[in-house]
C-alpha cells in the first residue's frame, strides 16, 4: 500500500518518485522521471513532468501543468491556472529539443498567485510573492511582492506573508509573526526570527 494517495482518475507514469503523505487530486497527469516530495497537495488537472522535481509541503492548485526545466522547492504554492513555460521562442514545425528548455526555479516558500505566468529561465526568491496574472519575465528577488505585465516590484514581504515596510536605514519588521529584516537595495535579508 503507497503512502501517498493518488485519485483513481488519475495517471502516474511508471520511474516516478512521490513521498508520503502527498495527495494527488483528480484528472492529474504525473509524467516519467519526475520527483515530487512530501506532504504536498496536487489538485484537478495536474500535469508534472516529465522530469520536473517538486519539493517538499508544496501546494500545486487547480489546472496548473509544471513542465519539464521546472524545479519548485520545498513550501512553494502555486495558485490555481498559473502558468509554466519552458520555451523562450516557441515553434511548431522546428520544435525545442529537451535540453535546450529554460530552467525556472521556484526558491522555498514562494507563491505564485492564480493565473500569473512565470516565463522560463527565471528564478523566484526565497519567499516572493507573485500577484494574481502577473507575468514574470525576469528572476524575482526574496521577500518580493511583484505585480502587473510585465511584472515589477511592489513591495515586500515577510515569510508569513504580511507586507513589510523598511525605515531609511533599512530596518524592517513583522507586525505579525515578529521576524526583523534588513533591505539594501532590492536585497532583502532575514535578520532575526522573533520572539
Amino acid at each position: 500500500m503507497p503512502e501517498y494517495f493518488v485519485h483513481e482518475s488519475s495517471y502516474v507514469d511508471a520511474d516516478v518518485e512521490i513521498g508520503a503523505g502527498t495527495r494527488v487530486w483528480h484528472f492529474s497527469h504525473i509524467m516519467r522521471g519526475t520527483h515530487i516530495g512530501k506532504n504536498c497537495t496536487l489538485g484537478q488537472n495536474v500535469l508534472v513532468g516529465p522530469n520536473a522535481v517538486v519539493g517538499d509541503n508544496v501546494k500545486i492548485q487547480n489546472n496548473v501543468s509544471v513542465y519539464e526545466g521546472v524545479v519548485l522547492e520545498d513550501d512553494v504554492f502555486c495558485g490555481p491556472s498559473c502558468v509554466f513555460t519552458n520555451v523562450n521562442r516557441p515553434r511548431s514545425a522546428h520544435p525545442t529539443a529537451a535540453e535546450a528548455y529554460g530552467k525556472t526555479i521556484v526558491r522555498r516558500g514562494a507563491t505564485i498567485g492564480a493565473n500569473a505566468t512565470i516565463v522560463c529561465g527565471n528564478t523566484l526568491g526565497v519567499h516572493a510573492f507573485v500577484g494574481a496574472g502577473a507575468v514574470v519575465t525576469r528572476d524575482v528577488p526574496d521577500y518580493a511582492i511583484v505585480v502587473g505585465n510585465p511584472a515589477r516590484i511592489h513591495g515586500w514581504c515577510c515569510a508569513c506573508g504580511a507586507v513589510l515596510a523598511f525605515d531609511d536605514e533599512g530596518n524592517g519588521h513583522c507586525s505579525t509573526c515578529g521576524k526583523t529584516y534588513m533591505k539594501s537595495g532590492d536585497i532583502v535579508k532575514l535578520v532575526a526570527s522573533g520572539p
